[in-house]
């Protein structure tokens, strides 16, 4: 049968709420119950004093770690880095992405991602691709050249050559034609507006067909004007749409994420948007200070998940609940797995992580 496990600690956040005087049994990788620690028999448990236990974090948007950027990387070593970096930083679950490329990448990105799960490989969620179908008047630091509107052909090739692995695409909603946007839909594939120019009007007819997702709310699309209030305000106003937020201080300011998040409440998640250095490919990131530039504009972050939530809670406000639920919980949601991700509940997989007293992280637990 096999090894069942127990853990305990000062108190547990289950995605709801706290629980105290309680503990977490686990078997092969699932939560089997969650009971009174006066209802164990026995039972040796590892007990994480001065400690929190949670759902581990959940990163839908990661470029690469240890100078592997995926897209120029694309290979299971790539991966398998990816995984061990964002588990040091909390997630045990995360959507390697692809920016603005030729084909070619992609394709070899979807090939690495099937090889890592016919490995055997874990914590790897599929493949999220941003751009090239993407608005270039707000194309930030992907390259102008690859960039362009999509024909039905060309959509329907890379979704046919990605089935099953492309788990989200990221693009402008008003440079591609509603039969593009119903095409991708009817693979159950996430589409996030992102690097958008949209107007209020055309972002609020997406989110009318069918866009519920929307990729690095403030940073490359059209920002909230009061005569046009663009894809921020369109994403404020509708009580569907889910946004992703990038909190390190550099991509948006914290005053900018506590507005948002006092708008959106849960509608809120964090991602890393966290890349690497590299010197090959479209794409050189270096680091400056605590962030990542490419040919002078900033390019990606140096986050990690835990970083993050840090973040969330001393600079933001954000109270320490629901940071939490932004890190897993929410995620969650976007990839519509929340019935077995982002809450320690009976039934439900058994990734968690341990965080002390100074909200450090300390261990991934399962």
């Amino acid at each position: 049968m096999p090894e069942k496990r127990i853990y305990k600690a000062d108190k547990l956040f289950t995605g709801n709420s706290w629980l105290y005087d309680h503990a977490i049994i686990t078997r092969s990788g699932v939560i089997e119950e969650v009971i009174l620690d006066s209802s164990l028999d026995n039972d040796p448990a590892e007990n994480f004093a001065g400690c929190f236990i949670t759902s581990a974090f959940i990163d839908l948007q990661n470029y690469g770690a240890y100078k592997k950027l995926f897209a120029v990387y694309p290979d299971t070593d790539a991966l398998y880095k990816l995984k061990e970096c964002c588990e040091k930083g909390g997630a045990a679950y995360c959507l390697p992405t692809a920016a603005t490329n030729t084909l070619e990448v992609f394709y070899r990105c979807i090939d690495a991602v099937r090889a890592y799960w016919n490995e055997g490989g874990e914590g790897i969620l599929g493949l999220h691709i941003e751009g090239p179908w993407i608005n270039p008047v707000k194309r930030g630091a992907h390259i102008e050249s690859l960039i362009h509107s999509p024909t039905v052909k060309e959509v329907s090739e890379v979704l046919e050559y990605g089935k099953d692995v492309i788990k989200m695409i990221t693009l402008a909603p008003e440079v591609c034609s509603r039969e593009v946007i119903t095409l991708i839909q009817s693979h159950n594939i996430i589409i996030s507006a992102g690097h958008s120019n949209a107007t209020y009007k055309e972002a609020m007819q997406a989110f009318g067909n069918g866009i519920k997702t929307v990729t690095h709310l403030y940073n490359a699309m059209s920002a909230l004007q009061h005569r046009e209030p663009g894809l921020v305000g369109a994403t404020f106003n509708n009580e569907n749409v889910m946004g992703s937020i990038i909190p390190d201080g550099h991509h948006v300011d914290y005053a900018a994420i506590r507005i948002a998040k006092k708008v959106m409440g849960e509608r809120l998640f964090v991602i890393t948007d966290a890349v690497t250095e590299t010197d090959k490919g479209h794409y050189q990131h270096h680091l400056v200070g605590d962030k990542y530039e490419s040919a002078g504009i900033l390019s990606g972050s140096a986050l990690t998940m835990v970083k993050a939530f840090q973040n969330l809670v001393k600079n933001v406000g954000v109270e320490i609940e629901e940071a939490l639920r932004m890190c897993s919980l929410n995620p969650s949601k976007v990839i519509g797995k929340e019935s077995e991700l982002g809450k320690i509940e009976k039934g439900f997989k058994s990734k968690m992580i341990v965080i002390n007293e100074k909200m450090e992280f300390v261990k991934m637990i399962s």
